[in-house]
């Protein structure tokens, strides 16, 4: 019998809390703590995809990149093979973590993390508007510093945390490796896929994939993967237990059960904070209007409650 199968995308939560320095001991337990909750989709039938953000992670890369090519005169490498890395290194943390939870559940199942290319338009106007945030959080005086000295672009956090650097954020078109994840979760194993968004490439003249300096939304990426390997249900994991309307005010208040067009009204009313929760909606429309299933928008530990989390469901 064929298990159904979810995709499951973690928030930047889940391995690194917006109060830590990132150290591996943090990122460690926050993923543990995080994906322990993903038992209760294995107990309900589901084979998993785990896709992850790399906010945090590349940005801190990216400026490893700048400080070893200021002192040591160290080659800098491209975004993408920036994306790469933090792919590579956040998917061996999540990939033993989560082997350790089956573990002490006595679950016999193989993990593997997929480093996943993503094919976008070169032509992107995302290019010429950067608006993805990496990295940690600054003092304007710091961000101001940092566009003087290095010609960096900031912008201020939504919810006033700080500046972030932010950079190209161009539309996934293709999950290259598509089919390889769909066979893997088919067949039992617990893929980690499409990490940080995944590697943005696009095909040049020749036919050929070439690297972008780009970071794609993960949210916007993991409903892509969701929707081309078929799968059954799209979680959307944050640090809220339901997206709300009016969010931080007084007035705000919970969305339990909304169906598209009602989702889209308040997107397109600026509702959600852009790099936030707007990418989020996105993801959770696109998938819902190709595949009638329903999209659930919530906290990790709220997963073994069916009444919690946002539901964004088909019109009809």
């Amino acid at each position: 019998m064929n298990k159904k199968i979810a995709v499951v995308a973690l928030g930047g939560n889940a391995l690194l809390r917006g109060n830590e320095t990132g150290t591996i001991q943090q990122q460690e337990k926050n993923t543990y703590d995080t994906c322990i909750h993903l038992l209760k989709l294995l107990e309900d039938g589901f084979n998993i995809v785990i896709t992850h953000g790399n906010g945090p992670q590349v940005g801190n890369i990216m400026l490893r990149n700048e400080a070893g090519y200021k002192e040591y005169k160290i080659p800098q490498m491209p975004l993408d093979i920036c994306v790469a890395d933090s792919q590579g290194g956040i998917g061996y943390m999540i990939e033993r973590q989560v082997k350790n939870i089956l573990s002490d559940n006595k679950i016999r199942k193989n993990v593997i993390t997929v480093v996943t290319q993503v094919l976008v338009d070169k032509d992107d106007p995302a290019f010429e508007n950067p608006t993805k945030p990496v990295g940690g959080f600054y003092l304007k005086e710091e961000a101001d510093l940092l566009v003087r000295s290095s010609g960096l672009i900031f912008k201020q956090d939504p919810r006033k945390r700080g500046w972030r650097r932010v950079v190209p954020s161009p539309e996934p078109l293709e999950i290259i490796n598509k089919k390889i994840i769909r066979d893997l979760v088919r067949k039992g194993n617990l893929v980690i896929a499409a990490g940080g968004g995944g590697v943005p490439v696009y095909r040049d003249s020749d036919k050929h994939l070439k690297g972008v300096e780009a970071v794609i939304d993960k949210d916007l990426a993991s409903s892509l993967l969701a929707r081309e390997i078929k799968a059954d249900a799209f979680y959307i994991l944050t640090d809220v237990p339901f997206v709300y309307v009016k969010f931080n005010t007084p007035d705000q208040k919970p969305l339990e059960h909304i169906k598209t067009n009602e989702a889209k009204k308040y997107l397109d009313e600026g509702e959600f904070a852009d790099g936030s929760m707007s990418p989020k909606i996105k993801a959770a429309i696109r998938f819902v209007k190709e595949t009638g299933r329903q999209a659930i928008i919530t906290e990790s530990t709220k997963l073994s409650d069916h009444s919690a989390g946002t539901k964004i469901i088909p019109d009809n």
